[in-house]
């Protein structure tokens, strides 16, 4: 044995060494230990021209000589990891939106970046770098859902910008983390901007908005998350004001690089740089349009069109300096996600597919879904249901047994979706019977089984939308372009009602509506004794409508849109100007208010103290007064801070949301709240200075349940 020691030492040295120079990075570009300037420097110097213009499509391919792998930028995690198998389904956008709560919504994309980089890591590790594999996450669509027909409306946060810009912030913040050096993954604001259907024209329309609807409206949300760091902001398909989203130099350098200070990388709309060609007519062939959008500052394309960058270059239209410029923010976005590193040095390396629809995202995914259940309305207190006295429940509806409903666009699947009635029978005891029978399809003139009411102690009928009704472009199968027409739910879902309710008149009926926007409800509000509306609500919706229906949760969720009495109290869908749209500007009576939601519990507000003088330089204005639970019940509520501006110009809103707060109580349990107003929240449009300002004069500050459930009120003279 001995002779074969000096063997075994030589070969095991020969071995550390193989392997310490192959842990070592090849070339400077790299070596996580260089300045990110510095690596961008010599990534750049050793490309080809060809080779730029290719990592600035969306499936760039690999440079194999200098070791740099395929990367595919395209992913998607509106509600969860999306189109890449398993992964836990969080309730659809707007569904978050009417939780009011931004810390659920940083625990929720906290979750997902948890995933996408378990995902990440597992198909990394057999070579796969597919579409939907990386790190880099096409959401939050914080566009305004200024009007219920827009088919994608159920990707939003709702149609208020503070509420939108509040909860996109806290996304952005969960999904890219808090590591100084490295995202975990990176977010992206789109559609930027002034994007809200119709899908049937959104290649071609001109959006129009005046000049206070589109700095006041359209913009704020997104200026937000640009302060916020978000990594990516997304152009839209539309032209706006004659230009299009994608090759509008006075919105994607003017504003966003310039006024904002945007250093992250914008991608296009997918294909929407064909649309210069196709549709807009304001590009000849691909050459133009590539030369067109890489002028106006798009640094990444989600189509095939930058293919021709490199004949741009060659025939002048373009410089391979403006390329080297486009580029850099593309390879920083790759550094800052760990994708250059000669190995994965990131802190989130290790993280494995065990994490993939865990207990712990289960429980979170219910949570998310049991907070973003309105309660509507209540009668006679008919919720929530006694299990003691309950025998016979008969649920029935187009969409109680429908997991469709549960997952709205942009989804994933988790293996664990969980239906209403599934949820009833999990929530219900052994012996209480629950019976179903599908009542009617989506929009078919069928009935049947309706008449098991009668027999039954109570009815929950489960009616409204699904993604077969509304959606993108080419989503929703049963209708136009994805929108609706019609705020109406179909026809033959409201007879359904009508018959339970002729049939079993004096039996309590419970309606639940599924739906990723605001539905005209009037008859059926009537009929029923108990309304929920509960969006999409994700894998452990039927379990979170059962737990709100027996009590198990108490509802908090509040309408993040305004439900209208009917289409006709709607402008023209293409008419972008904000006049007579959402709370801030609607003059009609609506059928449910912006903010409006039910809880099981009561509350009194008392006292309201703020000061009555202030200055426009200060920071924040302090709102206390104190709120007493007065019922039997713990209970969420959620406090909403309005504010009447001093009328500066002709299109000053009603009110506009300026605060919100969650504040949980006992029975007969009193506390002091306290609500800290940001004064930069206050500002509006200046015509003359072209700038966004705190005018002087009185503020009327309106604090209640809703917009129109307002408690107590006071006022403020800033100078």
């Amino acid at each position: 044995m001995n002779f074969l020691l000096p063997k075994l030492i030589a070969i095991s040295f020969c071995f550390l060494l193989n392997t310490l120079l192959f842990a070592q990075p090849e070339f400077p570009f790299q070596d996580p230990k260089i300045d990110s300037e510095e690596r961008i420097s010599d990534l750049l110097e050793r490309l080809t021209l060809k080779e730029k213009t290719a990592m600035m499509l969306y499936n760039s391919p690999g440079v194999e000589r200098l070791g740099i792998p395929p990367y595919n930028w395209w992913n998607e995690s509106l509600h969860g990891i999306g189109r890449a198998g398993k992964a836990t389904v969080f309730p659809q956008a707007i569904g978050l939106a009417a939780t009011f709560d931004e810390d659920l919504i940083y625990r929720v994309a906290s979750a997902i970046s948890d995933e996408a980089r378990a995902k990440h890591n597992a198909a990394i590790a057999k070579g796969s770098y597919q579409q939907y594999t990386g790190l880099s996450f096409w959401t939050p669509n914080i566009n305004i859902f200024r009007d219920p027909r827009w088919g994608r409306g159920q990707e939003t946060y709702g149609e208020d910008p503070f509420l939108t810009a509040k909860l996109g912030v806290a996304y952005v913040e969960g999904l890219q983390g808090d590591h100084p050096k490295y995202l975990k993954a990176a977010a992206c604001a789109k559609h930027f901007v002034v994007h809200s259907g119709p899908e049937a024209t959104r290649h071609e329309f001109n959006a129009v908005p005046d000049e206070i609807d589109f700095r006041e409206t359209y913009l704020p949300a997104f200026k937000k998350l640009v302060e916020a760091e978000v990594e990516t902001v997304m152009c839209a398909y539309n032209q706006l004001f004659a230009e299009p989203c994608c090759g509008n130099k006075m919105l994607l350098q003017s504003i966003l690089r310039d006024e904002w200070g945007f250093k992250g990388h914008i991608v296009s709309d997918c294909w929407a740089l064909m649309d210069f060609i196709s549709h807009q007519k304001v590009a000849k062939d691909g050459v133009e349009a590539a030369a067109m959008a890489a002028e106006a500052g798009v640094n990444l394309n989600c189509g095939t069109v930058y293919q021709n960058l490199h004949n741009a270059v060659e025939g002048g239209d373009i410089s391979e300096a403006r390329i080297d410029e486009l580029l850099k923010p593309l390879l920083n976005s790759r550094i800052k996600l760990g994708l250059l590193d000669y190995e994965d040095q990131s802190p989130y390396a290790n993280i494995s597919p065990e994490i993939l629809n865990s207990e712990e995202h289960r429980q979170l995914a219910w949570e998310a879904a049991a907070k973003s259940i309105v309660l509507l309305k209540n009668d006679k207190g008919v919720l929530p249901l006694n299990s003691d006295t309950i025998q016979k429940i008969f649920v029935t509806g187009p969409t109680a047994f429908d997991n469709m409903v549960l997952i709205g666009n942009y989804n994933g699947f988790s293996g664990n979706l969980v239906t209403l009635v599934e949820g009833m029978i999990n929530k219900s005891d052994e012996g209480t019977i629950v019976e179903y029978a599908m009542g009617t399809l989506l929009n078919t003139e069928t009935y049947h089984g309706y008449y098991h009411a009668q027999s039954s102690d109570v009815t929950i009928a489960a009616i409204g939308n699904s993604r077969m009704l509304e959606g993108e472009e080419g989503d929703a199968m049963l209708t136009d372009s994805g929108d609706r027409t019609d705020i109406r739910l179909p026809e033959n879902q409201i007879e359904l009602i009508r018959r339970i309710k002729k049939d079993a008149p004096d039996k309590p009926l419970i309606v639940v509506v599924t739906g990723g926007s605001a539905v005209a409800l009037p008859e059926i509000a009537e009929l029923a004794d108990a309304l929920l509306f509960v969006w999409y609500p994700g894998e452990q919706g039927g379990n979170a409508i059962a737990d709100v229906i027996y009590g198990n949760m108490n509802p908090s969720g509040r309408l993040p849109v305004t439900f209208y009495k009917g289409t006709e109290d709607l402008p023209p869908f293409d008419d972008y100007s904000m006049r007579n749209r959402t709370y801030r500007y609607f003059k009609g009576d609506p059928l449910f208010p912006f903010g409006h939601g039910l809880s099981y519990s009561d509350f009194a507000y008392e006292d309201l103290a703020m000061p009555s003088e202030g200055s426009i330089e200060d920071e924040t204005i302090e709102i206390e007064f104190f709120l007493t639970n007065t019922s039997i019940r713990s209970g969420e509520e959620v406090v909403q801070v309005y504010v009447k501006k001093p009328q500066e110009h002709f299109q000053m809103p009603i009110k506009s949301l300026v605060g919100v707060q969650h504040v949980w109580l006992t029975p007969g349990q009193k506390t002091l709240v306290t609500i800290s107003i940001d004064v930069a929240d206050l500002a509006s449009w200046d015509l003359s200075t072209k700038q966004m300002v705190i005018n002087p004069g009185a503020y009327q500050f309106e604090v209640g349940a809703s917009s129109a459930s307002i408690k107590l009120k006071g006022g403020i003279t800033l100078e």
